[in-house]
């Protein structure tokens, strides 16, 4: 069955689900936009009209707001919340718990329990256990390992069997997901530790929030395209939020101005 096959259903499950999201990300960016999402919208239309249903209001109401817009951009979550599904799987994409950057980042701080900057298996399936308990709802083990082994499919980009901050971060809407911005700002590791350097100003090997708002301010001065310095209080809530104490140690601010070297 092919993905466009999967919208004339009922309910849809996890894995139809990732079938559908990695069909229309043809790009693997981690989101739709541009001609996917309009190609999307036409084809779940087309499918609902063949298979003799109508649209949902939710249906219908994301039709209405992103038909039209050559600008729009949805992930995961925005998906989710669309179309029907038959498990418990896709609920923590609705949970509450994740409602903006910073909820996000305190949320990794919990997971990422040992500091390795990644969350893996077991940690990802304490994470989602969490989540569906908050949302009253008990799943066997079995169930639970399965639906980890699923969010890994759908997350782990680079396939190396644990999620990294930005991966994660796809649970956000994108709106909220102001990592999408500091994707475009990165450094190499060098010009990372010459930065840290730089703004750590008084050498005591992390930085507190001053220090993070000079980087910031200059960082948006440099980089306008991506970052707006009318949003520099919500960007710097979020990355202190990663902080200890209001301590911002290199290997947390890593996780959002470093770049992977290959």
């Amino acid at each position: 069955m092919t993905a466009e096959t999967h919208l004339q259903g009922v309910e849809i499950s996890a894995a139809q689900f990732f079938e559908i999201w990695h069909h229309y990300d043809s790009d693997g960016n981690g989101f739709m936009d541009g001609k996917e999402l309009q190609n999307f919208i036409q084809e779940l239309q087309q499918a609902r009209k063949k298979a003799g249903l109508d649209l949902t209001p939710e249906m219908k109401a994301f039709v209405d707001q992103y038909g039209k817009a050559t600008d729009g951009k949805i992930g995961i979550v925005e998906l989710a919340q669309i179309l029907p599904t038959e498990e418990n799987f896709l609920l923590f994409f609705r949970c509450q718990q994740l409602k903006s950057s910073e909820d996000f980042m305190q949320t990794w701080r919990k997971y990422d329990s040992d500091h390795s900057g990644f969350i893996d298996s077991e940690e990802l399936k304490s994470f989602l256990k969490d989540l569906l308990q908050k949302a009253n709802k008990q799943i066997e083990d079995s169930k639970l390992t399965e639906y980890t082994e699923i969010m890994l499919r759908m997350f782990d980009a680079n396939n190396d069997g644990k999620l990294e901050l930005t991966e994660l971060a796809r649970l956000l809407p994108v709106q909220e997901n102001f990592l999408i911005k500091f994707q475009g700002v990165k450094m190499c590791a060098k010009e990372f530790n010459k930065a840290f350097e730089m703004y750590d100003q008084d050498g005591n090997g992390y930085i507190d929030e001053n220090e993070l708002d000079a980087l910031l301010k200059d960082l948006c001065e440099k980089n306008k395209k991506e970052l707006d310095i009318t949003n520099l209080a919500t960007y710097k809530k979020s990355i202190m939020a990663l902080s200890d104490g209001g301590k911002l140690y290199r290997a947390e601010l890593a996780l959002i101005l470093c770049a992977e070297e290959n």
